[in-house]
């Protein structure tokens, strides 16, 4: 017996080791990081920051809401409540004169970049705030200065009147790797200076405009907003902004502004108090593995131009809808969401040199960027209605000629406009009647007779690239013939 369970401790001491990671088994000194002392170096560069507001109040008079008037009248005898004409009852409370009156808002995080006071946050944090407050560590309160925000990368600049504070060194983003410690200090439900520690889940999500976000595990609840991302350096790396929630707490899902993209704003912030960016006036689309193999470009890449704006710096340039944008003054435009940050941190009055593709070739054209808060995007204008005569195509949809007044309106030179559909293969592909059809593949539309014989010398089991134009916007539809 003893025998047999000597060789049954021996087996499953064996198989204990198969639960060891690999790592610790190649190397028995890993060990798990200890943050003590970076949390103590880095909390006292870690700000609260509470706003406030002014709100109108109104103070009720008279009886008190929601009792009759016995019952009022009893609340009123036994409990102090005033009693109009009785003598040496409490005093009536007077009516409010309607005066607003300073109310808390909201609680977040920042942290100190410069020993003289400026501090990082979010935008969401202080943008209309009529009072930002902000405490140390040491818990002296501020009052702080807004110098300006940002609501679309949510970055905002505060400043404090103090000397010799501590301050947080920052990082470079662009070398945070996916699988590394960090650490969000912050104030969550206004426990200021918690904790919470993981690693970084992934990079370059696409939540917003113009940031390319850090993904973490890290536990960040309502009141981090603001506050670092801090690497394993104790540099700040991130400023944490957002999380993924169904129910407004963490989920396990956490986004951060980069550093290098929050600097990059904070500069024109604390300068100019707001921030300028570069447009060319283009309105993009998804760019889907369907679109892409159908204009010959092999896989999904660039941003594809859904509308080009009358007017604006692109259609200056020569970009047309319809048209895929694969670089943007050298610099490579792997998807559409790319293509806004690219220009935005342009400086306007730049001239780019813009790579498109075009009807299965790559194109070079020249645009001057301007400036998004002096250029201004041009007015719609009502459809006129279409001319008259229509007939039936290979597509299975009846078409028309655009009157010249279509054409002006629309902006473009030429295309057919769908009055009907059957249960042909445009309608399949999502065409409705009122589209303009602009472009088949690489050939411009003209007029009805060019259209209706170019759609029956197209190959029937190969789909392609149908152009077309609706209301202000450009959809491509890979379409197969009958």
């Amino acid at each position: 017996m003893k025998k047999y369970l000597i060789a049954l401790l021996a087996i499953l001491s064996l198989g204990q080791t198969t639960f060891i990671p690999n790592a610790f088994a190649q190397n028995p000194r890993v060990t798990l990081p200890d943050f003590a002392d970076l949390v103590e170096r880095a909390s006292p560069a870690v700000v609260n920051i509470r706003t406030t507001e002014k709100v109108m109040v109104q103070q009720s008079q008279g009886g008190i809401p929601g009792l009759p008037d016995d019952q009022a009248e009893f609340f009123r005898r036994f409990f102090g409540v005033p009693i109009p004409g009785i003598p040496n009852s409490p005093k009536q409370a007077q009516p409010n004169s309607g005066k607003p009156q300073e109310a808390d808002r909201g609680v977040g995080s920042g942290f100190i970049i410069e020993s003289n006071g400026l501090i990082l946050t979010n935008a969401h944090v202080v943008e209309g705030a009529t009072t930002i407050y902000v405490t140390l560590t040491d818990k002296r309160e501020f009052k702080a200065k807004l110098l300006g925000l940002d609501k679309r990368t949510d970055v905002a600049v505060v400043k404090i009147e103090a000397r010799d504070l501590p301050r947080l060194p920052l990082g470079d983003s662009s070398k945070v790797r996916v699988g590394e410690w960090v650490l969000a200090i912050g104030s969550p439900f206004g426990l200021e200076n918690t904790v919470t520690a993981g690693i970084v889940s992934a990079k370059s999500r696409d939540t917003g405009d113009y940031l390319p976000f850090i993904q973490t595990d890290v536990a960040v609840n309502p009141g981090n907003s603001g506050g670092p991302l801090l690497n394993t350096a104790g540099q700040a790396v991130g400023i944490n902004s957002q999380i993924f929630s169904r129910s407004g707490g963490y989920m396990g899902i956490s986004f951060a502004i980069p550093i290098d993209e929050a600097m990059r704003v904070a500069e024109q912030l604390r300068t100019n108090g707001k921030m300028t960016r570069g447009r060319i006036g283009v309105a993009l689309g998804e760019m889907t593995k369907e679109i892409a193999e159908s204009l010959g470009l092999g896989k999904p890449r660039g941003a594809y131009v859904r509308n080009v704006e009358s007017n604006g710096p692109a259609a200056a340039g020569g970009i047309e809808a319809g048209d895929v944008i694969l670089s943007f003054n050298s610099r490579e435009i792997s998807k559409s969401t790319d293509l806004p940050r690219v220009v935005g941190d342009t400086k306007p009055g730049t001239t780019a040199t813009v790579q498109v593709w075009r009807k299965g070739s790559p194109r070079d054209l020249t645009v001057t960027v301007a400036d998004t808060d002096t250029a201004q995007a041009a007015a719609k204008k009502p459809e006129t209605p279409a001319a008259n005569g229509s007939t039936t195509s290979a597509f299975g949809v009846a078409v028309v000629d655009l009157s010249d007044v279509k054409k002006k309106d629309l902006n473009i030179k030429g295309g057919v406009e769908v009055t009907s559909l059957g249960d042909g293969p445009l309608a399949r592909a999502g065409a409705r009647p009122g589209d303009v059809i602009i472009r088949i593949a690489d050939t411009d539309i003209t007029g009805v007779k060019q259209f209706e014989a170019l759609v029956k010398t197209l190959d029937a089991n190969k789909a392609v690239p149908v152009f077309i134009r609706r209301s202000d916007g450009t959809l491509v539809i890979p379409v197969k013939p009958k």
